[in-house]
């Protein structure tokens, strides 16, 4: 199982990492999930007491940061136990073997690191000190997917935790903190709601297609994720779900907020990788459903809430 941690260090590294594999290793298309929430939550400050651009790039810092510390994590944790050794996908620094993978954790901790140092300069501007709770938490979660002695990834969690931290905690978060009496207005509570849904179940969609595409290769490896635990016919169920849970959601928006309606654009993206997944012979097909839920998600969060910011101006 683990034939990557049996080698020596010495014949992993023979071969030298270029810059491209280190971005590779990044998975920057994974960032989408990071970014459409904040833009969500500072299109809804937007309507509310303005944006606050500090705030806002502060917490687009945190989830950047936190994000490609994830999969760098992801990268060394799955790499040194095996896991990565016959996976279908991108490239990964440590299963690759050529980097070795001590440097691989030192890389993950810099942005791990880095992205708490924005939660905190966060946290002290905005006078949220309760925050940094919430901060610590996510660095745990960040580290704890996939490594650790017992990684919530390999439990069947992983989708869960997506879609409590890039939905409610990223999406509230970035609102609050930019108009602290989001929680006195119902009509705030609720479209931030809706948003904090939509987007926590299409970044845990991205996450059930990735280990969809996996599950042949993540049983005997021992991780056991939904597909795993449930097979491929859940699988495919739960995606339609989380899909069209999210498409109902948008579809509300219009009807307050007019200029939503360009989102229009996330539908032509995340129907067709639906049909993918329903129709997929070859689990490199569900690469292409990956990339179009994950940009979906962007659009989805990016387009919704440019709709809430031009609001004022119709009104």
């Amino acid at each position: 199982m683990a034939k990557t941690k049996n080698k020596p260090v010495s014949e992993r590294s023979k071969k030298k990492p270029t810059l491209r594999d280190w971005i590779s290793a990044a998975r920057i298309r994974t960032l989408t999930l990071a970014v459409a929430p904040v833009a969500f939550g500072t299109g809804v400050a937007s309507i509310n007491q303005g944006i606050n651009w500090v705030y806002a790039g502060l917490a687009l810092a945190v989830a950047v940061f936190l994000q490609i510390g994830v999969n760098y994590a992801n990268d060394y944790s799955d790499g040194v136990r095996g896991t990565d050794d016959d996976r279908v996908g991108p490239f990964r620094l440590t299963a690759s073997r050529k980097v070795n993978p001590k440097s691989v954790r030192a890389v993950a901790f810099v942005f791990l690191a880095l992205g708490a140092a924005a939660g905190v300069a966060l946290s002290v501007l905005s006078n949220q000190l309760w925050m940094l709770a919430v901060g610590a938490v996510a660095l745990l979660a960040a580290w704890g997917y996939t490594g650790g002695k017992k990684p919530y990834g390999y439990a069947g969690f992983g989708e869960v935790v997506a879609f409590l931290f890039f939905g409610p905690v990223a999406v509230f978060g970035t609102t609050y903190v930019q108009i602290a009496a989001v929680f006195d207005d119902a009509l705030t509570i609720l479209v931030t709601g809706g948003g904090a849904v939509a987007l926590g179940f299409l970044a845990a969609a991205v996450l059930l297609v990735n280990n969809l595409r996996d599950v042949s290769t993540d049983a005997p490896a021992g991780k056991k994720t939904l597909s795993v635990r449930f097979g491929v016919l859940f699988s495919k169920i739960l995606f339609t779900v989380f899909i069209v849970v999210a498409l109902a959601i948008w579809a509300a928006y219009p009807f307050l907020y007019p200029l939503t309606i360009f989102a229009f654009v996330a539908f032509l993206l995340l129907l067709p990788a639906l049909l993918i997944v329903w129709t997929y012979r070859d689990p490199r097909e569900l690469i292409l459903a990956l990339k179009l839920t994950s940009f979906g998600a962007l659009v989805w969060g990016v387009l919704v809430g440019w709709g809430f910011s031009r609001f004022l101006l119709l009104v």
